[in-house]
């Protein structure tokens, strides 16, 4: 989810769900220690419970950056094992570290003796041809061994060579049944499934197999679904806000953000698929694409975009 779940697409999600826990996009080490920490850390208090992924394969660095984090306030670590490109394999970290469950397991160990807050494990079902459903358990136990108690699993394999990172979410084929049957085979561990699932009826499904289901891609291509969520799985009888509502919730979040300095695009980029799937979505979308980037842009292009929509449309919640 690089260069989509930023703090302000973070804020925009918690407008829609109040319980769902959000992931910020994954961080590396080195950009923590020697970049500009506070503006990849910064978030909003409202984004909470938020966790950050980090990359790295470095024990002594994951632990410096992990306390870092926890004194940002942030309620939880997941390392990335998942991400399968080339970037991220040449600074070994990513999906290649499936192929180094000792290094992984010595990332967890440290992480857990420099902070008090959860550390988990993003990963893959397996890479190239390490994808057999022993070598994945192996991976699991192993790093399970040094303390971590929580594995979201994106039920495909990478392809580390030879595809892209986005035909690795589309190639490979999906398989559920692995992930399933971890659970079964360690139900000491807290497995939560990822990839493929694009339905709160899919989830719901899930999770009587599992623990726990991670939303990515469908969540920003359509982040009303998550409208539903406080109800059907956290029993929140909150009443649940119209699309109308949401961006209304947003407007004051975006002029505080555009007073600092931020360019009204880099916030309604994230906005656009909140009407997916209903009358008027392709006339917002093109009004905003159209016109939030223009100079000067502000909060009157939001609403501007609001007028495309047909007036039911606006007030339909899903309640």
């Amino acid at each position: 989810m690089m260069e989509c779940t930023d703090r302000h697409d973070r804020y925009f999600l918690r407008l829609i769900s109040r319980h769902t826990v959000l992931y910020t996009e994954m961080i590396t080490t080195g950009a923590l220690r020697y970049g500009d920490a506070a503006r990849l850390l910064a978030y909003h208090p409202t984004e909470r419970p938020v966790a950050v992924q980090l990359g790295g394969s470095d024990p002594r660095e994951m632990a410096k950056c992990g306390r870092m984090v926890q004194d940002w306030g942030y309620d939880e670590i997941n390392i990335n094992v998942g991400c399968p490109s080339d970037r991220v394999q040449s600074g070994r970290f990513g999906a290649c570290l499936m192929e180094e469950p000792e290094k992984v397991a010595a990332c967890v160990d440290a992480l857990n003796r420099a902070v008090d807050i959860p550390v988990t494990v993003k990963t893959r079902i397996g890479i190239d041809q390490r994808d057999s459903y022993e070598d994945l358990v192996y991976f699991v136990e192993t790093v399970a061994g040094a303390g971590c108690r929580t594995f979201i699993i994106h039920a495909r394999k990478a392809w580390l060579r030879g595809l892209s990172p986005k035909e690795n979410r589309e190639i490979p084929p999906i398989r559920h049944d692995v992930v399933r049957r971890l659970k079964q085979d360690l139900p000491q561990l807290e497995i939560i499934i990822n990839g493929g699932i694009t339905t709160l009826e899919d989830a719901q499904q899930h999770l009587e197999k599992v623990d726990g289901v991670m939303l990515g891609r469908e969540a920003y291509r359509n982040p009303y679904l998550l409208a539903w969520v406080d109800h059907l799985f956290f029993d929140d009888q909150h009443p649940i806000p119209s699309r109308l509502q949401v961006v209304e919730r947003f407007i004051p979040y975006v002029e505080q953000q555009l007073a600092s300095g931020v360019y009204l695009s880099r916030m309604t980029r994230h906005i656009l698929g909140l009407f997916q799937g209903v009358r008027g979505a392709k006339a917002w979308r093109r009004y905003m694409s159209e016109n939030a980037h223009r100079a000067g842009a502000g909060v009157e292009t939001i609403r501007g975009g609001l007028q495309k929509m047909p007036t039911e449309m606006l007030h339909e919640s899903a309640a």
